[in-house]
């Protein structure tokens, strides 16, 4: 049951081209930092990657995307990256919009093993195209599919080395999700810890939805946008 892998390196080897790769973190915030340089350091290529959004234009999911790496991206928010914009206009990368709580449940839904699920979110837009709609208790709802990945690399706060994973406030966003919908999920944590230290309550994810965990270095956790009050 030991989980652990001595660095990043060692933990995505298996990673190839034309992966499905679901990536935690909101904005800047809680982003598995370690993950995204091993796979730009290896120029794995022909991403599709699910995350929230593509990072900054020169951090996070940003580097993958300047460096050509990803071909598709599914995401919900698309703001912040000017290489996003510039590479989607061109017609360079293909983007699937999805809104945040349907993003949300769709990774969900894909961890616990649910194929697909009705939503008033979207109905009557262009969301809603090519996809079945049904009136539900009077309200109009479009069927969404689950999303699965080849790889989920998420951010934890703390593991022990069967993969037990706590996250640390913000970071607590898309990271849990990702990593139940992972057929491999590949968690870098600050902190590892010895079998039995966590609380079980406070496990956010168990185990048995986690194959690898190495302990992070290096970490810059950048601010997407700092903004603070003058002083009086």
């Amino acid at each position: 049951m030991n989980k652990v892998y001595p660095d990043a390196t060692a933990a995505l080897a298996d990673v190839a081209d034309g992966a499905v790769i679901l990536a935690g973190g909101f904005g800047l915030s809680g982003n598995p930092e370690n993950c995204i340089r091993e796979l730009a350091r290896r120029k794995v290529s022909g991403l599709t990657i699910v995350s929230n959004n593509c990072g900054t234009t020169e951090k996070g999911l940003g580097v993958l995307l300047a460096q050509g790496q990803v071909k598709k991206m599914i995401s919900s928010y698309v703001g912040e990256n000017k290489i996003f914009e510039k590479l989607f206009l061109s017609g360079q990368l293909e983007v699937e919009l999805c809104p945040q709580g349907t993003l949300a449940e769709r990774l969900r839904a894909g961890g616990a093993g649910i194929p697909a699920f009705f939503t008033p979110t979207g109905y009557g837009t262009k969301i809603a195209d090519g996809k079945e709609t049904r009136i539900i208790d009077g309200r109009g709802c479009v069927l969404e599919s689950a999303i699965r990945g080849d790889f989920a690399i998420v951010k934890a706060w703390k593991a022990d080395r069967w993969g037990n994973l706590v996250f640390r406030k913000t970071s607590r966003n898309f990271n849990p999700l990702c990593a139940v919908a992972g057929k491999i999920t590949v968690a870098e944590v600050e902190e590892l810890v010895e079998v039995g230290e966590l609380p079980p309550d406070g496990i956010h994810t168990p185990s048995i939805y986690v194959q690898r965990v190495f302990l992070g270095t290096s970490y810059e956790k950048p601010i997407e946008q700092r903004t603070v009050r003058p002083r009086t």
